[in-house]
């Protein structure tokens, strides 16, 4: 099997870069190494910003009307290849097919609403706001952004930023994860070839080595991330510390409240779902079930056949609930929560760790493979509840009455999803309005906000003010100016020592 080699886009071409570190890049459903990406040092990351750096000034002076056209072209070239796209993610994450393609449909909005960047840009005048005095707003591009996103949606992620930073005048450079660099590539040469001009969209493989490079970089005027706490922390103030403006998503533990009117039928299918779709390595996926009152006793023999019977494929075989954990190194981590929960007193209903990989499909057995675990009578002091895991695995949380559940879901540390499946209006009302979270789903499991709204957590979840892509994506990428206006007709004689007032 030959090993691709996976390089950099840098001003419109593709780029094999400086330095001579790389890594390995696997197929999650066999083990075996199908590429070797390679890790950019500082020089390549300045030719990535010197290209962006060059285009910028062209391309923020292009009319929004220009740039909303190749944005057009870029939808329409995305949609012809979203299931080439698809297959990448499939065969570098490890997700099912049908999971990939939701993705790239996700990814895809966020396109089609920056395509409506005239309007989006548009901004607000107000005549004779003083004698003669007209004063109008107007919204302008940064210059040089970055986004650094994970492997968990190595398509949809990216597509939550460049879109938006792009249509609205900045040039950007990606710096996808290592772990399933493919489609980043694939990517930028679709936006080339819909007419964006080069150095606009950039790609630079890396690890922490580049990400600190952009960071301190003083010509990278923002920056964009995703991924865990710890380095969300990290991002934001070793950014803003260098003067640049920062959006960095943390880390996640969202719950899902039960409570005793629910319909256990969707709840159970929104659970299964919500907990071990992607093997659970989404940002809002549900590692959390709070079972409120006598639901416990009802729901937990569901949940028990429905996590035993999990199809757990190859990505590729299109009756697949769920594929591969994502590495090797991903899969004993979880697999030592996995053990803490159990001598932590939880009680394990159902053990992922014992599966036979044999049965994923052929070729398969040397995969990263886990089945999907259930722990129930998990305490708040546990550590598979206090930590965002990453995984398969649900525990299950058992609360007396919703002014409990309510409790322990607003004094944890993350705040990023959660969900309440009821009957009742007022619960719902009350949990929407009195949650300390950013993403709110009532009977909906993994509430994504759509394009043209605006996606983000509280509290540990989110380091910055301002939301992933919608309006608040839009200012994010652009700054305001106000302008105030007059002509010499209406100024009056003499110097004046007092501060302007509206006369």
């Amino acid at each position: 099997m030959s090993i691709a080699n996976i390089n950099h886009f840098i001003g419109g071409q593709p780029a094999a870069g400086t330095s001579t570190r790389a890594m390995d890049v696997f197929n999650p459903a066999t083990g075996a190494v199908t590429g070797q990406v390679a890790l950019a040092n500082g020089a390549d990351v300045d030719a990535a910003v010197a290209a962006a750096q060059a285009a910028f000034p062209a391309w923020s002076d292009t009319p929004p009307i220009r740039r909303a056209r190749v944005m057009f072209k870029f939808l329409e070239l995305v949609n012809q290849h979203k299931d080439e796209l698809a297959h990448l993610i499939t065969a570098e994450h490890g997700k099912v097919f049908t999971d990939a393609q939701g993705e790239v449909a996700r990814g895809i909005d966020i396109i089609e609403f920056s395509c409506g960047i005239p309007q989006l840009l548009k901004g607000d005048f107000t005549d004779q706001v003083s004698t003669g005095i007209d004063n109008w707003t107007l919204r302008q591009p940064l210059g040089v952004v970055a986004g650094i996103t994970p492997f968990n949606f190595p398509v949809m992620v990216p597509m939550w930023m460049f879109p938006v930073a792009i249509a609205a005048g900045n040039t950007f450079i990606l710096k996808p994860s290592p772990t399933d660099p493919s489609a980043s590539l694939l990517m930028a040469e679709l936006f080339k070839k819909a007419g964006l001009p080069d150095g606009v969209f950039n790609v630079v493989q890396g690890d922490k080595e580049a990400v600190d490079a952009l960071l301190v970089h003083p010509d990278v005027k923002a920056i964009s991330f995703v991924g865990s706490t710890p380095i969300a922390n990290y991002i934001y103030e070793t950014g803003a510390h260098h003067g640049k403006r920062v959006q960095a998503l943390g880390g996640a533990k969202n719950h899902m409240v039960v409570m005793p009117d629910a319909d256990l039928d969707q709840a159970v299918d929104a659970l299964i779902g919500a907990a071990y779709g992607s093997a659970g390595e989404r940002c809002m996926a549900i590692s959390v079930a709070v079972l409120v009152g006598d639901v416990a006793d009802k729901i937990m023999p569901k949940l028990i056949e429905r996590t035993k019977a999990l199809k757990v494929l190859n990505g590729t075989n299109l009756a697949a609930e769920m594929g591969p954990i994502v590495t090797a190194a991903a899969h004993q981590r979880i697999t030592g929560y996995i053990e803490a929960g159990a001598q932590e007193g939880a009680q394990m209903l159902v053990d992922g760790r014992v599966f036979d990989a044999a049965q994923t499909g052929e070729g398969c057995a040397n995969g990263f493979w886990m089945g999907g675990t259930l722990f129930d009578h998990v305490t708040t002091d546990m550590k598979i509840y206090k930590e965002e895991i990453f995984g398969p695995v649900l525990s299950c949380v058992r609360v007396p009455d919703f002014a409990q559940a309510v409790k322990i879901i607003n004094d944890h540390e993350f705040g990023n999803g959660v969900s309440c499946f009821t009957r009742d209006g007022n619960v719902a009302r009350e949990f929407a309005r009195r949650i300390q979270v950013g993403m709110v789903g009532i009977n909906v499991p993994i509430p994504v906000p759509m394009a043209w709204h605006g996606f983000g957590g509280w509290k540990k979840s989110l380091f910055g003010d301002m939301h992933a892509y919608g309006e608040e994506g839009v200012r994010f990428y652009t700054k305001q100016k106000s302008i105030m206006q007059r002509w010499p007709e209406s100024i009056g004689k003499g110097a004046e020592f007092v501060m302007p007032t509206a006369k």
